[in-house]
C-alpha cells in the first residue's frame, strides 16, 4: 500500500532520513530535497555540487556525494545551508556513511574510499 507521493527533483538516488526528515539526492538537478517525514511537505531545495547521488547524515549534518564533481558537500540539516565542499580523489564520489564519527566515501576509480 502506497501511503503518499512527493514530488522532488530530476532522477531522485538516494535517501537519508535526520530524525524527522527526509532527504532526497537528486542527480540530475544537482540539488537535494527535504522532506517533512510526517506529511510529505517539501520543506526546500538545496543546491550541492554536480551529480548528487550517495547521502548520509551524521546527526547534524548531511553529507551528499557529488559524483561528476569527486566531491562531498556537508550541509547543515536544521536549514539545508551549505557549510563546506571537500574534494576526492578518483573518477567520482559514490556512496557515503556514517560510522559515528567519521564519514566515508567510495571512489569509484581508483577502487578506494576516503574518510573525512
Amino acid at each position: 500500500m502506497t501511503l503518499g507521493t512527493f514530488t522532488v527533483g530530476f532522477e531522485p538516488t538516494n535517501m537519508a532520513f535526520d530524525g524527522a526528515n527526509v532527504w532526497v539526492s537528486n542527480f540530475l538537478s544537482n540539488n537535494v530535497s527535504k522532506i517533512r517525514a510526517s506529511d510529505g511537505a517539501v520543506l526546500g531545495t538545496f543546491s550541492v555540487g554536480h551529480a548528487p547521488i550517495g547521502i548520509a547524515f551524521d546527526g547534524f549534518y548531511l553529507w551528499v556525494a557529488n559524483q561528476q564533481e569527486k566531491t562531498v558537500t556537508r550541509l547543515r540539516a536544521s536549514d539545508g545551508i551549505a557549510q563546506g565542499t571537500f574534494t576526492l580523489g578518483g573518477y567520482g564520489s559514490w556512496g557515503v556513511a556514517f560510522d559515528g564519527a567519521n564519514i566515508w566515501v567510495t571512489n569509484n576509480t581508483p577502487n578506494t574510499v576516503s574518510k573525512l
